[in-house]
């Protein structure tokens, strides 16, 4: 029987808000695991996690990720990044000592992680080079799909698909009471999803619960095994790219709040670096041991 360090970490965590639960297997001394194998694990994982990361030294960078839902392997994952590093910087004193780390993703190629955790108890990640795709889809067939009414749909800003680490539909909701209810049906926008090639969906609102965060989103991702993401890096980045190019911010540090109605939001703060979006935020060990394979 082979044994992981393992860990189960909660990404995105502040005061009372509960996360995006993530597990973490940290492969040491020169262990592997072939894809079938990290499919299984992420399988049985399904409703306990959001993803499994899988973390191991690299040749080309500091480390390397690769990232699994409970169906298949994940281009790139934001909370299972924060959740990895965050972990793993702050309980290694010779990390902790770095302000810089480089990660190597296995779809994303290399990004910068930096470490704010001193300063700001977080980390922060490059996100993926955007790909600025457009949305032509029907505004009938995008909110029958959510559930949605369409004027319910804010048109004063256009509805698009940015690629941030995962190709990402974003959508604005006038009201923050009609975005917090929004409740599609999983199966129908799994499938809505597969046939117009998205990853996930991401609903926002420029009103919020508290004035010291800029908006207010929402994830789904049925794609990968379940209906909604309570807190997420790749979409709030595609979202950071977002505001840039509709002038709703101009790229100072800000904070985002994350969730559906009757919970404690989520926090996913946003900057930029050399132009480029950087998602950031802390996390929370939850169990951590050992793996049994």
């Amino acid at each position: 029987m082979e044994e992981y360090s393992y860990k189960k970490i909660d990404a995105f965590t502040s005061e009372k808000s509960l996360g995006n639960p993530a597990a973490c297997i940290y492969l040491d001394n020169g262990q592997t695991l072939d894809e079938d194998k990290m499919q299984a694990i992420a399988r049985q994982h399904k409703g306990f996690v959001s993803e499994v990361v899988y973390c191991s030294k690299s040749s080309q960078a500091d480390y390397k990720l690769v990232y699994y839902s409970s169906e298949c392997e994940v281009d790139f994952c934001g909370h299972g990044t924060i959740a990895c590093m965050y972990s793993l910087i702050k309980s290694t004193p010779d990390l902790m000592g770095k302000s810089e780390l480089l990660i190597e993703t296995n779809r994303k190629g290399i990004l910068t992680v930096y470490n704010l955790i001193v300063e700001q108890d977080a980390v922060f990640i490059t996100a993926p080079e955007p790909k600025h795709i457009g949305a032509n889809l029907p505004l009938e067939l995008i909110a029958g799909n959510l559930n949605l009414k369409t004027g319910q749909v804010f048109d004063k800003y256009q509805i698009d698909i940015i690629d941030a680490g995962l190709r990402t539909l974003i959508i604005p909701i006038a009201r923050l009471e009609d975005e917090i209810g929004v409740l599609p049906n999983e199966q129908q926008l799994k499938s809505f999803c597969i046939d117009h090639d998205i990853d996930i969906i991401l609903v926002f609102s420029l009103e919020v619960q508290n004035p010291q965060n800029i908006a207010h989103t929402r994830v789904f991702a049925p794609r990968f095994g379940y209906l909604e993401d309570p807190a997420t890096g790749s979409g709030n980045s595609a979202f950071g790219y977002y505001m840039l190019k509709n002038k709703l911010w101009n790229g100072d540090c800000i904070s985002l709040e994350q969730g559906s109605a009757e919970m404690e939001y989520n926090i996913v703060k946003l900057n930029t670096k050399n132009a480029k979006v950087l998602f950031g935020g802390c996390a929370t060990d939850r169990i951590i041991g050992r793996y049994l394979l």
